[in-house]
């Protein structure tokens, strides 16, 4: 017997026996933990109750004020906004006969009952009317009409199309408001048609006044209207509107890497649409203001320590000659007297030509402007002058 001998002298367990005993512990923990998981999955299976009924459905209570004024405001404005899809037509194969294609689509709005619609000029631009390209006009009521391009304006990014047809089509002109008293923080309504989806309405406020971008002619558009409103491709030509229902600006553009929304649109202001409109239905184009002057580069102007745009030349006879401004003379020992630099357009600063042609596009030929210059820059006696422009019409 082992019970009598000394601690040292008993007999041990083997390792054997040690690893018999954990693989049967671990069997027994495995077949307990299959029962227990078998009985808790067939437990949870899902029961089909034929007598099931319909939830109980809770009154709702009346809409909010605001929210009745957002329904009527798009109930309202909808019908005025349409859909714009443009085609033309290319040859898919050599010999092959021309098919007609997709080029681009957009927003607008309703003008007049003359048929006559307002979209931006670069949801028509890819149109040649000459070789059969087409502009089609959807209306909320689904139904799509023809229409041609009255005219353009490629610096103001508008255009203004004409239903071959009015008469067949439900035209209602949109109310035009006024942006000159816009204000940073009021609400912002825009309709249009991201992505194709058809009425598509979203909210926000004006969250920024005075912006600018380059349009397709490569000049600058100024005081645009910024707005947190969404606005996504096929957005373009669609109305922003006030609390009101009425048209304060036309989306125009997307301030963003990706090409969607991403909380920064722009819309041009209703101001800008209502005078560029009424001058493409009156003559079918836009009238450009010319001065006549070339503007040097802007590290010409540094050397005099001066802010503004230094006249380089000045054309004979254009309004800027009969005005008296003085162009820079050049021998060949190099600038022989600094030419007048122009340092601001009816009291707006200029620092550069691009500020020189955004002033310009505001006006009209046969508008006078207040150009104010340095004269005499560079010398011991520089003095400001301001003087009278009358613009003629660029050709």
């Amino acid at each position: 017997m082992s019970a009598g001998l000394p601690p040292e002298q008993r007999a041990q367990p083997s390792p054997i026996a040690f690893l018999r005993l954990f693989v049967f512990c671990f069997a027994i923990a495995l077949a307990v933990s299959w029962v227990v998981t078998s009985f808790m999955v067939s437990d949870q299976r899902p029961v089909i109750d034929p007598t099931a009924e319909p939830r109980q459905v809770t009154a709702r209570g009346d809409l909010a004020a605001d929210e009745k004024a957002t329904i009527e405001l798009f109930e309202s404005a909808s019908p005025s906004v349409v859909y714009i899809t443009t085609t033309a037509f290319a040859r898919r194969a050599m010999n092959a006969n021309p098919v007609e294609i997709p080029s681009g689509a957009g927003s607008g709005i309703v003008w007049d009952k003359k048929g006559h619609i307002v979209t931006n000029y670069h949801v028509i631009r890819d149109v040649d009317q000459g070789n059969g390209g087409r502009a089609i006009v959807t209306f909320a009521d689904q139904t799509s009409h023809e229409a041609r391009i009255l005219g353009g304006s490629p610096d103001n990014d508008l255009a203004v199309l004409q239903l071959v047809n009015p008469a067949a089509a439900p035209l209602i002109p949109l109310q035009i408001g006024e942006s000159k008293n816009l204000k940073v923080g009021q609400k912002a309504f825009a309709i249009g048609n991201p992505f194709g989806f058809d009425q598509t309405l979203t909210t926000g406020v004006i969250s920024g006044l005075g912006r600018s971008i380059t349009s397709e002619s490569g000049q600058p558009i100024n005081d645009l209207i910024q707005t947190d409103a969404a606005i996504n491709p096929g957005n373009s030509g669609g109305p922003l509107l006030d609390s009101s229902g009425l048209l304060i600006g036309l989306n125009t553009a997307i301030y963003s890497p990706s090409g969607a929304y991403s909380g920064i649109g722009l819309a041009i202001p209703v101001d800008t649409v209502n005078a560029v409109t009424t001058e493409i239905l009156r003559t079918g184009k836009v009238s450009r203001p010319y001065m006549g002057v070339a503007v040097l580069p802007a590290a010409a102007v540094s050397q005099l320590h001066q802010q503004g745009a230094l006249i380089g030349d000045v054309i004979k006879g254009s309004p800027a000659d009969q005005a008296g401004l003085q162009p820079t003379t050049v021998t060949q020992q190099g600038v022989d007297k600094f030419g007048d630099v122009i340092i601001a357009i009816d009291g707006n600063p200029v620092v550069s030509h691009a500020d020189i042609t955004g002033q310009l596009v505001q006006h009209k030929p046969g508008d006078t402007i207040k150009v104010t210059v340095i004269r005499d820059a560079g010398t011991p006696n520089p003095q400001e002058v301001t003087v009278d422009v009358t613009l003629a019409e660029s050709h």
